[in-house]
């Protein structure tokens, strides 16, 4: 452990709780880290010389005359450029058997980048998956989550996000992650020689879920770092946002505070804009940009998570199983990018928002051909069309296992106009038709 030489031990421990402990002490601040008999536990709550410890391997065997030591500092993490390719745990320490880092000690969990501070973000950053690039164009210093049921492949999308993004750096906070999703990304990393522009922090399954919350602030402060001291682009993965709100709803229980809607606790709204509020576009040119997971349960939108996730994030990208070509592809209608507008057609291509446009209005002609086949009606010969187009549209630009620049993008677009509709059928302005077409 790493304390203070002469810090003062206190042996006296008042109450304790299923996750708690309470101490008499003074000198102590909020949120900083302590060892009670030999456990990691944080401050939070002090009222007077009363201090409340959350423990986070939890207190059973802990007595009262255990040691409760203080650090005399909240939790910190190492950062530098040897923490590129590393794999750490909640704490910052490495779990890849590797040596640990020598870097400038920071602490995690700061407020979020002063207002004036913020550029407008405007530039674009390519994820290679054509349901984004094209659809839901991110920018850099947005915030934007995955809706996925828990059974989709949202971790081989975060791993392809990785692989694929452009930017400068990629920070991957895994929270509640299986060893065999721990191990996949591990060796997608490693296979694909990426370890070098990627920093991971991992909580698996075996660690105690309460060593979740630290995971977000990890990855974030070691972004903002890179962000501020290099200028770089990082893009921070965080998977999944569901698992870190039930730790928050275990120390809430335990702490016996009552529970809120779907018994999260009344912070969720909060305890979400903390993390999500980092991301940023500085005018130096360094940002960071927030993809997130959260999983539905049944597919309930309605859920305190994902509903309080919507109010503060720019969007969301929803993961969906597409039963006509048995591929899972990024939802058109349900998905959406609110700051994509400050890039299509500015950054990308000029026909950019009218080939976007048309192709999901296409989609949702053949969504409506799908209803009336399914309802005993006759199709027309569009209808027909729509349906064919449907299936090249999911397999060619929507399934997740797309990976193309958005020019490729664009012009696969251009094809499948060409092969299933007239011109005039599209509705795109006819300059562009003139340019792009090809029969």
């Amino acid at each position: 452990m790493n304390t203070k030489a002469f810090q003062k031990i206190y042996t006296h421990i008042e109450n304790i709780t299923k996750a708690t402990c309470t101490v008499e002490a003074e000198g102590v601040t909020n949120e900083e880290m302590a060892y009670v008999a030999g456990r990691p536990a944080q401050v939070v709550k002090i009222n007077g010389n009363k201090v409340i410890l959350q423990i986070f391997t939890g207190t059973p065997g802990v007595a009262t005359n255990a040691e409760v030591i203080f650090t005399g500092k909240p939790p910190t993490v190492k950062v530098s450029n040897e923490m590129r390719g590393r794999f750490f745990n909640a704490y910052g320490q490495p779990i890849d058997g590797g040596p640990a880092v020598d870097g400038d000690e920071v602490e995690i969990g700061g407020p979020s980048v002063n207002p004036v501070r913020r550029k407008q973000p405007s530039e674009l950053i390519a994820t290679g998956i054509a349901g984004i690039d094209l659809n839901n164009t991110l920018v850099t210093g947005q915030k934007i989550p995955f809706f996925a049921d828990p059974d989709q492949p949202f971790n081989q999308v975060m791993a392809d996000v990785a692989l694929r993004a452009q930017a400068d750096l990629i920070v991957l906070g895994g929270m509640g992650m299986s060893n065999d999703d721990y191990l996949y990304y591990k060796s997608v990393f490693d296979n694909a020689g990426a370890l070098d522009r990627i920093i991971c922090f991992m909580n698996t399954t075996e660690d105690p879920p309460v060593e979740r919350l630290l995971i977000p602030d990890m990855c974030l402060t070691t972004a903002e770092y890179f962000a501020t001291t290099r200028n770089f682009k990082v893009l921070a993965l965080l998977t999944d946002m569901t698992l870190f709100a039930d730790a928050l709803s275990i120390v809430s229980n335990r702490m016996d505070q009552i529970p809120s809607k779907d018994s999260m606790p009344g912070s969720l709204y909060s305890d979400l804009a903390k993390i999500y509020e980092k991301a940023v576009q500085f005018p130096e040119g360094g940002s960071i940009t927030i993809i997130a997971v959260t999983t539905l349960s049944g597919g309930d939108i309605t859920h305190a998570i994902p509903d309080n996730t919507g109010y503060i994030t720019e969007g969301q990208l929803f993961l969906r199983r597409d039963t006509d070509i048995s591929k899972v592809i990024i939802d058109p209608f349900r998905s959406l990018s609110r700051l994509k507008q400050l890039v299509i057609g500015k950054k990308t291509r000029e026909d950019h928002p009218q080939v976007m446009n048309a192709c999901v209005r296409l989609f949702a002609d053949a969504a409506s051909a799908k209803t009336k086949l399914e309802n005993g009606f006759d199709l027309t010969d569009y209808d027909r069309r729509c349906l064919d187009y449907a299936k090249d549209y999911s397999r060619e630009l929507l399934a997740i296992d797309i990976n193309i620049e958005i020019d490729k993008m664009l012009d696969t677009g251009w094809r499948l106009f060409a092969k299933y509709f007239s011109r005039e059928e599209v509705g795109v302005k006819q300059e562009l038709v003139n340019k792009y077409w090809k029969d």
